[in-house]
């Protein structure tokens, strides 16, 4: 396989596990086998955020929508800032345009609710954060919604859970696109337990325990 090209979408208000936990697996990864390039609707830096609403880092976004290369992989974050960004034209125009071309398209967290408002999820099974799962649920009704899932594949669309389960999702891709062995080493390196059973979600029992803003 040639050297895949994966795009980190940032955004104001997203979750750094979401990102970054992802990110350290697909980064173990050799150089000439994967690269990742950071993109925001402008090139710069993004404010991430917390759960607890804590001053977070900021992120250097490389590349704007608009200079970002083709890319092979695509992962999007959720976060405290998904609610804004499902109006944000520019955010959602770019990631279904990008996602045609795309091998996969991944989501953590909420930023399954930004995959569904830009139709990318349409006629696809998917799965969000369990404790607010009706904010992505809301988001589009032509989405097969899967509840008890630590994450869901798809095809060319595979979505997780809350927070950690994107470490187990780009797990699970490393695993798809080069082999099992080589995911698992990547685990291993990071210390890391990979839950392998994507069905197994011992969070659902928290579906929509957090309210909504208004």
């Amino acid at each position: 396989m040639s050297k895949l090209m994966l795009g980190a979408i940032l955004y104001e208000g997203f979750e750094l596990l979401d990102m970054f936990g992802p990110l350290e697996m697909f980064t173990a990864l050799p150089a000439e086998m994967l690269e990742v390039v950071m993109i925001a609707e402008q090139k710069g830096a993004v404010n991430a955020a917390s759960m607890s609403g804590a001053p977070m880092p900021s992120v250097l976004a490389e590349y704007s929508f608009e200079t970002a290369p083709a890319l092979d992989l695509i992962l999007v974050p959720g976060g405290m800032g998904t609610i804004p960004e499902l109006d944000n034209t520019a955010m959602l125009n770019f990631l279904a345009d990008r996602a045609k071309t795309a091998i996969i398209t991944s989501s953590v967290c909420t930023g399954s609710a930004l995959l569904a408002k830009a139709g990318i999820l349409d006629g696809k099974k998917a799965t969000s954060n369990k404790q607010v799962f009706n904010l992505a649920a809301s988001s589009s009704d032509k989405v097969e919604w899967i509840e008890s899932a630590r994450w869901v594949d798809d095809g060319n669309v595979v979505t997780s859970s809350g927070v950690s389960a994107g470490i187990d999702m780009s797990l699970a891709i490393i695993a798809r696109l080069f082999d099992v062995e080589t995911a698992e080493a990547i685990a291993n390196g990071a210390e890391y337990t990979w839950h392998r059973e994507a069905n197994v979600d011992p969070f659902v029992q928290y579906l929509n325990q957090v309210a909504l803003p208004a």
